[in-house]
């Protein structure tokens, strides 16, 4: 199991001007920015500014009650994402349009409201547009739909709740050798209903990262084998279809082929603690009875992903920035 504190350690390090210029240059200068020397001045205080201020909020959510973390969090992942913008995007927050969250929901829940259904709408402009185009090169989203479902789904750490609940076994768990190689069960053929051939061709160019099948000897009883170029410590930010188990320091694979789209997984934590947020501050009378009255599946599902988000989303913005400091 990963040990946390080394993430807000990492954060604290960027603390000093000179060092988060010198960074913000490198990658403005990488990236051919006019007058980079000058940006990269003016950006090193906000830079440092966004990190201090999203570890407050995650911080205090730690000892917060549940009633108000979603809050906390949403706000908290907000500002670690401006940093992590400022070195990608010297101009943010070049207009107003991008200071808006970019996804909306419906203001009031009906009277038989699941919280495992309702949506959120991905809008033309606002934070998330723009942190997807910047930092996940992903485009063209607005107007499209997502449930709490569809996007628990996407967060790994919760298929025992999904197991237990709707004896639903969404995911088939691989492994990644010392030679980075993937190893993906044999089982997944049945699951997709695919030769091995043809499922190697499908994963290959599911992948978003360079991959390779490898050969195999001896029976067709062994797992498949994919190499991937690229460092293993980078890859849960990355990883996408591929899901990251933040505890088990493992990936698994979708078993429904609608979840082998790339949908970089910081992008689904921003999509459920928007609603969650929205749901803590204007539904309270919805909520307050969902935290105490246990009368339906959301309760454990949104609990145990409000403790899951507090660890794995300054893990994955740690990794976006950490792969700039490397490249430095």
């Amino acid at each position: 199991m990963l040990d946390y504190r080394f993430i807000w350690q990492s954060f604290n390090a960027l603390h000093a001007a000179n060092t988060t210029q010198h960074l913000l240059y490198k990658c403005y200068k990488k990236s051919s920015v006019p007058d980079a020397e000058k940006k990269s001045y003016e950006n090193s205080y906000p830079f440092i500014y966004y990190l201090e201020h999203g570890q407050n909020y995650f911080q205090l959510s730690e000892n917060a009650p549940l009633s108000i973390k979603p809050v906390l969090l949403f706000y908290g992942m907000v500002q670690l994402l401006k940093a992590c913008l400022l070195t990608v995007d010297p101009q943010y927050p070049e207009s107003t349009s991008v200071l808006a969250h970019g996804v909306s929901t419906r203001k009031r829940k009906k009277q038989s409201y699941e919280f495992f259904h309702d949506e959120v709408k991905v809008q033309k402009n606002g934070l998330f547009s723009h942190f997807s185009e910047r930092m996940f090169h992903l485009k063209q989203m607005e107007g499209e739909k997502f449930t709490m479902e569809q996007l628990f789904k996407r967060i790994p750490e919760l298929h025992n709740l999904f197991i237990l609940h709707f004896q639903k076994n969404l995911y088939i768990k691989t492994s990644i050798d010392e030679e980075n190689t993937l190893q993906i069960p044999v089982d997944v053929l049945d699951s997709y209903h695919m030769t091995s051939r043809r499922f190697l061709d499908y994963i290959t160019n599911a992948l978003p990262f360079q991959n390779s099948p490898r050969q195999q000897e001896g029976t067709g009883d062994g797992p498949l084998l994919l190499h991937i170029e690229q460092s293993k410590e980078q890859l849960p930010l990355s990883s996408s279809p591929l899901l990251f188990h933040i505890y088990e320091n493992a990936f698994y694979l979708p078993k429904d082929r609608e979840l082998l789209s790339v949908f970089p997984e910081i992008m689904v934590h921003y999509l459920l603690l928007y609603n969650l947020s929205m749901i803590s501050r204007y539904e309270t009378e919805w909520w307050s009875e969902l935290l105490h009255s246990y009368s339906s599946n959301d309760y454990p599902f949104i609990r145990q992903f409000l403790a899951i988000t507090a660890d794995k989303v300054p893990y994955l913005l740690y990794l976006f920035l950490k792969e700039k400091i490397d490249k430095v």
